[in-house]
């Protein structure tokens, strides 16, 4: 078989190279010059644990490759999958969808035959319609298929979500787009992966749902850690004990600043807004997305809080700046709300993040950047963590203590135990504990 893959970020990239693992012909196409010479170099646009070695053997074996040209990558597919950008769209909200229009009607144009085309990004319910109104006004002559085939794919685990995912869900509703997807996906059906064949509306809302349904889990665990602090309960054990009921599950059950990321801040908005127009508004989605954009400045006070009332001059070492551990992606992170706050207030920050090539170019630009998690703490009248990169966890408390000037620490991310770090010397609070 062979596809194309329109859009060689996080998503197509990954998905283009985990198809051409599974024997697929597949050609990764994207209008940015620097990033398809940067690949044909062997450079990765983003950062993801095994990525640049799985791109660099399918390469190697002839099975992926990148290109600019439209007419190109589509030449002789099977399927052509639109993995562009749907960003929210300034001003309402909701999701911007003029890239993955605009992508499908360039592949109408540029279609030679008959073909499966694929929403791969995530998008709101009816854009499926809208893509096939749009490849049929184009080329109606032609047989091509629309189909959603949402993507689940976690930042820093999204090779193995690909291989071993808990399902795959196809939006599709003609035999032509069913039997290629199938065929597509047949290395999944030998491992018994469940597959869900939808239509198109159903196929777009379980991508949003889901992703709305974490955020509210995230969330909802979050306000119970501030109820903790209050009562002098353990959010941990709280966590534990709601996670071992099997209705609830123990993921998405850990206490932080507040989640970001591509996916999370933009799709339970754009949910939101799309609920709102059909006439059936989301009041659980709305709070949700309410208390989690009001928690990161709130985090930012508690920070403030801690350095006494005159915070200015103060130097707080920052561990962590993306959103989550493995991944260099900066999208409504908390530290974008955190450190320009401090910043303002004239706190002097040290950051350290093992990825922060991104972060480096969104933040404040009083932002010092370290070479290492001890010479961000070095001289530090407090040391804040941000994102829970595994490094961090392996600090020995007394060597933190050795190179700080102060002593508190605020962990809102809860990655070590209070006693241990008490013991060390630290004023220590994290979030939802004793």
């Amino acid at each position: 078989m062979r596809i194309a893959m329109i859009g060689a970020g996080y998503v197509g990239l990954v998905s283009g190279a985990c198809f051409a693992e599974f024997g697929v012909d597949v050609t990764v196409m994207d209008v940015d010059p620097a990033k398809i010479t940067a690949l044909h170099e062997g450079r990765m646009p983003i950062y993801e644990p095994g990525l640049d070695k799985l791109v660099a053997e399918n390469v190697a074996a002839g099975r992926l490759g990148f290109t600019t040209d439209l007419k190109t990558a589509i030449a002789g597919a099977d399927a052509v999958f639109l993995a562009v950008g749907t960003p929210t769209r300034r001003g309402d909200g909701h999701a911007d969808l003029s890239y993955v229009y605009a992508a499908a009607e360039e592949v109408a144009r540029a279609a030679t035959g008959p073909l499966v085309l694929v929403t791969k990004s995530t998008v709101p319910v009816g854009t499926g319609r809208e893509v096939r109104a749009i490849v049929q006004r184009v080329r109606p002559e032609l047989a091509i298929s629309v189909a959603s085939n949402p993507e689940f794919l976690r930042e820093g685990s999204a090779i193995g979500d690909f291989m071993r995912p808990d399902r795959v869900v196809i939006g599709v509703e003609d035999d032509q787009g069913l039997a290629v997807l199938k065929r597509l996906y047949r290395p999944l059906y030998l491992i018994e992966t469940p597959v869900l064949a939808t239509s198109l509306e159903t196929a777009e809302l379980i991508k949003y749902a889901a992703n709305a349904f974490l955020a509210t889990k995230i969330t909802f665990i979050n306000e119970i850690a501030d109820l903790c602090e209050k009562v002098g309960a353990d959010v941990h054990d709280v966590a534990r004990g709601m996670g071992l009921d099997g209705r609830i599950g123990r993921k998405f059950l850990h206490p932080g600043p507040g989640y970001g990321g591509s996916c999370f801040p933009k799709d339970t908005l754009a949910l939101a807004h799309t609920a709102q127009d059909a006439g059936a508004p989301l009041r659980l989605v709305e709070a949700t997305i309410a208390v989690n954009e009001a928690r990161k400045p709130q985090m930012a006070d508690r920070i403030l809080a801690a350095l006494g009332p005159n915070p200015a001059g103060k130097v707080v070492a920052v561990l962590g700046l993306t959103f989550k551990p493995e991944t260099d992606d900066m999208r409504d992170a908390p530290s974008l709300a955190i450190l320009p706050k401090l910043a303002a207030a004239g706190v002097v920050l040290r950051a350290f993040d093992p990825q922060s090539g991104h972060a480096r170019q969104v933040l404040p630009q009083a932002v010092h950047y370290a070479e290492s998690p001890l010479d961000a703490a070095a001289g530090a009248d407090a040391l804040v963590v941000l994102t829970e990169w595994n490094e961090f966890r392996a600090l020995a408390p007394d060597r933190l203590k050795s190179a700080m000037k102060g002593s508190i620490v605020l962990d809102l991310r809860n990655i070590w135990e209070p006693a241990a770090m008490r013991a060390a010397g630290f004023t220590y609070s994290s979030i939802g504990r004793p």
